[in-house]
């Protein structure tokens, strides 16, 4: 009876500790008379917890304001060089890592890149390996200072009993990812799919702050979704949900990446929009992916050329499966991101819009709203940054 009472005591002040922090980061600077009216606990449960933070170095004062007739109140916040965390996005033409201070500040980073015809396992463990070790030199931060290590990847992310890896367009079958990585760094890490790390980002910084149940959107040369329901990501029954790019939009279409015929991907993914320019007689001179569609984008500014006509049907496929997202899932928002989505977005969002218009329902289309992600093209890691960033604020 004694240690039941002696865990729920416990259990009682990492959750105080967690309901501080947490109302601390998001919402700080506060004092702590601020902190007891946002989390209902008393003044003196404030008092006691702030004790041991401060004491700890994970919050600080940082001055205070004047109060009715009593004391000026000290505002405390959570110290941004308490601790440190890296997040890695593993995409289809590089690895990028970055470091991040508690207050979510890039301290350094570091690209990779990686043939978008191949990707072994070996290569991708040893750049994200080679990108953690880069960022902590260059930010002069000693690994025992990193509370985790966040990584973003394509594909079906099982976690346990270990982490294993299940990406069809990389050729990745059942890799143990976190056991290859363990080989070569004692630093904790947290895998997710890169879907689902953007959507995490944006949720907590970015576009969907606020919004409790969304679809965040990844397109680079794939394309992947994060479903948020109730404000916490929907996986599905075998972690696979968010399979966006695999859902058919043409019956008997092109031949997707995956081996299926008429994905979303297949017509949206920037490696298939290229290669659709260029069977439609288009050329392309860019040496990279990225600058290779912002020059078809730009060429589809001029009527009657081959890269109006691609871009004019892929504004179509887009925005026909974002009306199908909206009958089927009732978001209170859609975000459009990664590199090609934003390039895509930034010059043809509203005809995005129209073609989600045509192809919703009335009702749930009005109650919808379509935006692009507001973090840019790092979305990815700084959203798998907060997976070891929430551990630690859940104490």
């Amino acid at each position: 009876m004694a240690d039941r009472k002696r865990g729920t005591v416990r259990d009682l002040r990492r959750d105080n500790r967690a309901a501080l922090l947490r109302a601390l980061y998001f919402s700080g600077p506060r004092s702590r008379q601020e902190l007891s009216e946002a989390t209902g606990l008393s003044p003196a449960s404030v008092s006691n917890v702030m004790r041991e933070l401060l004491a700890e170095g994970i919050v600080a004062e940082v001055g205070s304001v004047d109060s009715d007739g009593g004391r000026p109140r000290v505002l405390l916040q959570v110290n941004p060089e308490y601790g440190y965390v890296v997040g890695v996005d593993v995409g289809e033409t590089r690895v990028q890592v970055e470091l991040f201070d508690l207050a979510m500040t890039e301290r350094a980073k570091a690209d990779f890149p990686l043939d978008p015809a191949r990707h072994p396992a070996d290569a991708v463990v040893s750049r994200i390996l080679a990108g953690v070790d880069a960022v902590l030199a260059d930010g002069g931060v000693p690994a025992e200072a990193v509370l985790g290590v966040g990584i973003g990847v394509p594909g079906v992310v099982q976690q346990r009993p270990e982490v294993i890896v299940d990406a069809q367009t990389f050729d990745w079958d059942r890799v143990p990812l976190e056991r290859l990585l363990r080989a070569g760094t004692g630093l904790p890490l947290l895998v997710d799919n890169g879907a689902n790390t953007m959507g995490r980002a944006e949720l907590w910084f970015g576009s969907g702050r606020g919004v409790r149940n969304a679809v965040v959107g990844l397109i680079g040369s794939g394309v992947g979704a994060a479903i948020i329901s109730h404000g916490t990501p929907d996986r599905g029954s075998t972690a696979s949900a968010g399979e966006w790019g695999h859902t058919p939009v043409v019956v008997g279409g092109r031949r997707c990446r995956c081996g299926s015929l008429g994905c979303l991907e297949a017509y949206v993914g920037a490696e298939a929009v290229l290669e659709r320019y260029t069977e439609a007689g288009g050329t392309i001179t860019a040496a990279d992916q990225e600058s290779a569609l912002a020059a078809v984008i730009l060429e589809a500014g001029t009527p009657g050329t081959v890269g109006a006509r691609i871009i004019d049907e892929t504004v179509g496929y887009l925005g026909a499966a974002v009306g199908g997202l909206i009958n089927l899932l009732n978001p209170e928002r859609v975000i459009l991101g990664g590199w090609a989505g934003l390039l895509l977005g930034e010059a043809y969002l509203d005809a995005i819009r129209e073609a989600a218009r045509r192809h919703a329902l009335r009702h749930p289309f009005a109650t919808t709203s379509i935006e692009l992600c507001t973090l840019g093209p790092d979305a990815v890691a700084l959203g798998a940054a907060t997976l070891p960033l929430e551990l630690f604020l859940n104490g």
